[in-house]
């Protein structure tokens, strides 16, 4: 699977997530990044990177 494909699955499941109580969802595609805010007020970024290695050792790929 390949980066941008994960990315936009992963931003379809966060978008589409009524549980979650999430009210704004931004992606900044130059930094792999997604900027959530939650009705509490919270905001979360999750930085999206494509790892290499094994379950008992990965790395983040360059």
């Amino acid at each position: 699977m390949e980066l941008d494909y994960f990315k936009d699955k992963l931003f379809d499941l966060l978008n589409d997530s009524e549980e979650m109580g999430i009210i704004d969802l931004n992606a900044d595609e130059r930094n792999n990044l997604f900027i959530v805010r939650t009705e509490d007020g919270n905001v979360f970024e999750i930085v999206c990177r494509k790892a290499a290695g094994k379950e008992d050792g990965w790395t983040t790929a360059n």
